[in-house]
């Protein structure tokens, strides 16, 4: 068979993903720290964009409130289901090609089922083991108030504790390795082996750090620290050290155990627990640790005087960008070289794009907005107990948009309303049938009803998960017991066994 050239012709079809189209997309995942952030980084690199200054911001006002009369009267149209559509949704026409483009992309979606939940956590429900979450009743600047942190704390006093640079070169590496909390959790052995040191010369290191203010210091957990701290107070008696050693009895409510563990009676044990509590179960949290983030809401929602919704961006944490075409066209007036030509274009372009892309963002994150308040709307009025089940494609197929789209807009989003500040997430739950064969109920708002009852109970009448699926099913709820349980489990809420032994022994 001969070899021979020709030439094919074959007609195809492929989605390209521009860079610009990419930025876009980028953008609508940001939270607003992370587009603020990326919007500085845009001002330093590009010559064409500027800060949008305050008197431009006064004078887009003045504008706004001379038009604000004609902008009611045609928005009295586009009222729909008590919203107040009146924010910016004249600017829909103007960026349809970018929403085109958003939708041509489908990658795969972020699962539309998880909540932001809040989890009252205290010191003691950890006292299995080490670890645990910071007590909600101490109040944050309790923690973060100090201006030194626990590793400055520490270093400082390795310093004038040693002068063997063994020992301050192994010192420094643990130290590092000390959590906020002040645990060290690592294997000493492991670290040994890291660092090619004696064995003996780390666990030199950590005694001498152990014996740092504050006191608890380097332990390696919850047992280990309150140990430190009765050491100090010379309270480690062989009684107290018993009941360290079974701690898991404390959490569990088990007076009895603890009696027969410490060899003590009733009275003993109680003055052990009171003991116990005085302690400091997280020493390093009244040092300084990293700067708390404090969240800025994107969306703003409050009641109208018609007595519906009112949806609102934050104004306060949108970038304002300008492009400036005057500077723009006084260049390039005066230019004739061919590669800085193309520097100018690619880079006005792009100044174009961002601002364009910047103000697609925040009318997506209004549509998105309005459409999760427009299905939830019983749960402003009424409470989380009436959140509906809500999904991505829902939102998607009412705005026509794509629901990775909608899954980006939601992620690292808040909303500020009369309830609280929820994440956009929170308001996507999964639904839970209902044995009536009505609407189905949401994930959230069961978990919610399953607090409740929870916190109605009495000493003499504590609920099984049985029990619970019983009333449930009786509020028209479906539920499976298995569920109930992961439920109780996500609320922090221990079984009914150890609720019962917590409710009649009062021993925490």
């Amino acid at each position: 068979m001969g070899l021979s050239p020709k030439l094919e012709f074959k007609q195809s079809q492929q989605l390209v993903m521009t860079p610009q189209l990419q930025q876009a997309i980028k953008l609508l995942q940001l939270s607003n720290i992370e587009l603020s952030a990326f919007v500085e980084e845009q001002l330093e690199q590009n010559p064409f964009l500027e800060r949008e200054t305050e008197t431009e911001r006064r004078d887009a006002a003045r504008a706004e409130t001379r038009d604000a009369p004609a902008k009611a009267e045609a928005s009295a149209e586009g009222e729909a289901g008590g919203l107040d559509l009146t924010a910016t949704e004249s600017a829909d026409q103007a960026t349809k090609a970018l929403d085109a483009d958003y939708d041509a992309i489908d990658p795969d979606s972020v699962g539309s089922d998880s909540a932001a939940r809040d989890y009252q956590v205290n010191d003691w429900a950890s006292a299995r083991g080490a670890g645990g979450g910071v007590d909600d009743d101490r109040a944050v600047d309790a923690t973060h108030v100090a201006e030194k942190s626990l590793s400055e704390h520490l270093t400082e006093q390795l310093q004038v504790a040693t002068r063997d640079p063994q020992q301050l070169f192994i010192g420094a590496y643990l130290i590092d390795l000390i959590d906020e909390a002040g645990y060290l959790r690592d294997d000493v052995g492991e670290i040994a082996d890291r660092l090619g040191a004696d064995l003996s010369s780390v666990e030199a290191a950590l005694t001498l750090i152990r014996s740092f203010d504050p006191c608890g210091v380097g332990a390696r957990d919850l047992a280990d620290c309150l140990r430190l701290q009765l050491a100090e107070r010379d309270r480690l008696d062989p009684a107290m050290a018993a009941f360290l050693d079974h701690l898991h009895l404390l959490a569990e409510a088990d007076l009895k155990g603890l009696m027969r563990a410490t060899g003590g009676d009733e009275e003993d044990v109680r003055d052990m627990v009171a003991e116990i509590r005085a302690l400091n179960p997280k020493p390093g949290f009244q040092f300084g640790g990293e700067t708390v983030q404090v969240v800025e809401p994107d969306v703003f929602v409050s009641r109208a005087q018609d007595g519906g919704w009112k949806v609102e961006l934050n104004n306060d944490t949108l970038p304002k960008v300008l492009v400036n075409r005057r500077y723009y066209a006084e260049i390039s007036a005066n230019n004739r070289d061919e590669d800085s030509s193309t520097f100018l274009n690619e880079n006005f372009a792009n100044a174009n794009w961002l601002a364009k892309s910047l103000d697609q963002r925040a009318q997506t994150i209004l549509k998105v907005a309005r459409e999760i308040v427009r299905q939830q709307d019983e749960f402003f009025v009424r409470g989380v107990r009436y959140l509906r089940p809500l999904n991505l494609r829902v939102v998607a197929d009412a705005i026509e948009m794509h629901e990775s789209t909608v899954s980006r807009v939601t992620s690292n989003k808040y909303m500020a309303t009369p309830r609280g500040l929820f994440e956009l997430k929170y308001f996507f739950t999964a639904a839970i049938a209902s044995s009536a064969g009505g609407e189905a109920h949401s994930a959230e708002a069961v978990r919610h009803r399953i607090r409740e009852l929870v916190d109605a109970e009495t000493p003499e009448a504590i609920l099984s998960d049985d029990k619970i699926v019983e009333i449930l099913r009786g509020d028209g709820i479906e539920i499976a017991r298995r569920t109930v349980a992961k439920y109780r489990e996500t609320l922090g809420i221990p079984p009914s066994v150890q609720r019962r032994r917590l409710a009649t022994r009062a021993v925490i």
